[in-house]
Order: C-alpha cells, then structure tokens, then sequence
C-alpha cells in the first residue's frame, strides 16, 4: 500500500506535482508552474506543502513548463535526489527551463518581484538530470517504475508505478491517438489505479478529416482575401505537427504555395532537438523516413529579432505561426497588435486556451484585447480547431478506461478544469461501473 497525495493539476490544468509516498520513500511525478494569468502565477512562488529535502527522486513525464517549472525551485529548496525521464524529455525540459528564464526575468521585473530562478539553477537540476530509455524499469526505494509512451508531446511518458502487489499508472498528457507525429504505448501491464489527463474530459474532439479540411480551409480563406494566417502555437508538438500537415498539404497540392514563417526562437530550437530524436517519432518516421522539419518547402525560420520584424514587409497572405500557444508572451503579440484588427485576416486556435488568458479572451470573442499596454481591436476572423489537442478527449479517455477495466479499481481525474473533470468522473461512474474520483489540491489517496 501507498500513497499519492495532488498538490497541482488537481481540478486545474497547470501546476502538475504528485507525491508518491510509502512511509520510507517519497519521490515526485512533475513539479511544474502554476500558469494564468501570465506566465507564471504567483502560487508557483508559494513553499512546497512538503520538504524537497525528504524526496529520493523525481520522475517527468515530459518538458512542457506547467510540468517541469519548478523544479529549479525545489532544487534550490533543498532537493537533492535524482531526476529521470525520457531521453527526448531531458533534452527538451533544458531547453524549456532555459528559455523560461527570459520570461520569468521579464515578469519578475514588471510586478517588481524576485526572479523564481535563473540559468544557473537551471544547471545544478539538469546535473541531477538521468535520461532513460522506454520500457526501462528502474528503481526509487520499494517502489518499481516504468516510462511508457504517452504520445502527447516527444519523449512524452505514461509512469507506471508498482509497489509490491499494487500499482499505479499516471498517464501524463496523454496524447491525442490522431496526432500524425507519435504514436502510444499499446501494451502495458495492469494496473489496479489510473491517474488520466482530463482537459478534455468534457468533449470530443474533430476527426482526423474535419480538423484537416478546416486547415486547409483557413489557409485558402487568408489566400483569398490577401490575408495573414497567424497560429499562435507551443513550441513543442503543435508547432512541429502543423509544419507537418502544411508539408503535406502542399506535397499533394491542396493549397497554394504562400510564405510561411515559423517566427519562435524556441520552437526552431526545439524542431532541432524533434529532429535529433526523429526515430522517436513512431508514425512520422514510419510514413517518411527520410523527413526533415527544417527543410520543409516554404517554411522559413526566423531565429533573430531583425528577422522577425522583416516578416512585416513580406506581402499577404502569409502564414505565421508564433509562440506562446496561449498568447501570454514571446513574438506572437507583436502580430496579434498589427493584424487582430485586420478583417482580412485570421487568427487560428490549434490548442488549450487557458482561462485569463489573452488567447482565451480572444478565442471568446473579445471585442478589444489589451497588448503591450495597448488596446487592439479584434476584427480579425476566428478560427478554432480542436482536432489538434495533443490531448484525448472523452471517448479515447473512455475507450482506454474500458480497455483496462478487467484490473482497473479507481480513476482519478487530474489535468482538468472542474467541469472536465466532474463531467468524465460521472460518466465513468454511470457508464463503466469503476470508482472514479477529482481529488482537489491537498488531498490524499491510498492506492
């Protein structure tokens, strides 16, 4: 017997960190920031409601910061075990942490606040940082663990947990079974408890068909109208998945041939480290072997601020694909302020917008939205597509549960805002028979 105790992503989205404990051991699975509104909400800067000094170790399940965020806090904290995770995980989680410093330095310094960390600490966690193969058990105390593919984002992990007769899968960010990228895990030893992503445990996402002819389609309406298509996505998965699909599209001439301009010195960074790792690419690498991301027709990489900026002289349409995701920061403001109040112009949705955020509140349906101290008009045209989730939604979750029922005993539902959270427990409950429960920020379950 042990126990699992939710201090993040318990009825919210961000701030994953799971303490798992036996009465000898303690380790974490992710310590990341809270997020919204801003980059990092003020809670990430709160103590832990546990000594980092007490913890053997850490395991991640992937790089993106809402899960890795803190864990330069918790070093400096006090935490000296090690931390492990997939290879393409330690890889990407540097380059995350890293660049968060930037962001983190500029917030610090607008709410006149101290920096949460800076590139230093960075290296004293990645010093402490072990990059495993999947399907490779490894041990902390009593406890047996095992990194299986998630197919949420590269080097993404579902961790497996056994403790004698007991065990526990956290299934991470769980990936979308669409994602044309990765694929997941199909074999996995039972498991008597499962902790499932919930973002989208209140609806189902588009088919593989629909969430590609709405591409194509917003493509050919910025075509038609001399327009920008702006993107704001994330830098790891959607960013590589979109270059794909417009590859693609392009390759069978289903849309015509317009610049597009992947302006995110992270997600170039990253697209490299998606390269390095390509034969972790499971469905990618299957379908073209020979398939490069930074050499994809029309895709130009503007890695510095001049180059940036010369995309404003570049003629409509033209596509644009920025960071951040949600619109919280990086170059996807500054053409948001030019182009939100152009008509002709089309701003896309490919992921999660969090509440609080700006991409949120434009995805609503804002009439104004304030960037940079300005107030933009929104007269754009708005799109949204959630069939590039990198996240299950309701069916898959059900379809995985069910799969599992034979030795599943209880689901908890993390990863959710309340409504997606609440919405799947019940429907598990009524529909499958299993114990299914939301644990909220503090609480304790024994497995």
């Amino acid at each position: 017997m042990f126990k699992v105790s939710f201090f993040g992503a318990a009825q919210e989205v961000t701030g994953s960190c799971y303490l798992i404990e036996d009465g000898k051991t303690k380790f974490l699975i992710d310590c990341g920031i809270f997020q919204c509104p801003g980059f990092c909400n003020e809670r990430s800067r709160e103590n832990f409601p546990f000594d980092p000094r007490s913890l053997a170790a850490m395991v991640v399940s992937h790089a993106h910061i809402d899960h890795t965020g803190r864990i330069p806090k918790l070093v400096n904290d006090g935490f000296s075990g090690s931390i492990y995770s997939s290879l393409p995980t330690r890889d990407l989680a540097e380059l995350m942490l890293k660049d968060s410093v930037g962001v983190l330095t500029k917030e610090a310094r607008n709410r006149n606040e101290s920096l949460l960390y800076n590139e230093d600490d960075v290296d004293r966690a990645m010093a402490r940082w072990e990059g495993l193969e999947y399907g490779a058990a490894f041990r902390i105390g009593a406890f047996e663990i095992t990194l299986y593919r998630a197919g949420h984002i590269l080097g993404s992990s579902m961790v497996f947990v056994r403790h004698g007769d007991r065990s526990l899968l956290f299934s991470g960010d769980f990936g979308n079974p669409n994602n044309p990228l990765l694929t997941r895990e199909e074999k996995l030893p039972p498991f008597q408890v499962l902790a499932i992503d919930s973002t989208y445990g209140d609806r189902i996402h588009e088919s593989i068909e629909e969430r590609t002819l709405k591409l194509e389609r917003a493509i050919e309406r910025s075509v038609m109208h001399s327009g920008v298509l702006m993107i704001p996505a994330f830098s790891l998965e959607r960013t590589q998945e979109i270059i794909w699909e417009i590859s693609g599209m392009l390759k069978k001439k289903q849309i015509p041939g317009i610049p597009i301009f992947v302006d995110s010195p992270l997600a170039i960074a990253a697209t490299t480290i998606y390269q390095k790792y390509y034969r972790y690419l499971q469905r990618a690498a299957t379908e073209e072997k020979s398939f490069s991301f930074l050499r994809a027709p029309l895709v130009r990489f503007t890695r510095t601020t001049e180059e940036s900026k010369q995309i404003n002289t570049v003629s409509s349409p033209k596509i644009i694909i920025a960071g951040s995701g949600m619109s919280t920061g990086g170059r996807i403001l500054h053409h948001e302020r030019r182009y939100l109040p152009d008509p002709k112009s089309t701003i896309l949705f490919i992921g999660y917008q969090a509440p609080g955020s700006l991409g949120r509140m434009i995805q609503d349906g804002a009439d104004t939205v304030t960037i940079m101290g300005d107030t933009i008009p929104v007269r754009c045209h708005r799109e949204v597509i959630d069939g590039y989730s990198a996240h299950v939604d309701q069916e898959d979750i059900m379809d995985f549960v069910r799969e599992h029922s034979d030795t599943l005993q209880k689901v908890l539902a993390v990863h959710g805002e309340p409504k997606a959270v609440l919405t799947l427990v019940q429907k598990i409950r009524d529909y499958l028979a299993i114990d299914a429960i939301a644990p909220k920020y503090g609480e304790t379950v024994e497995v």
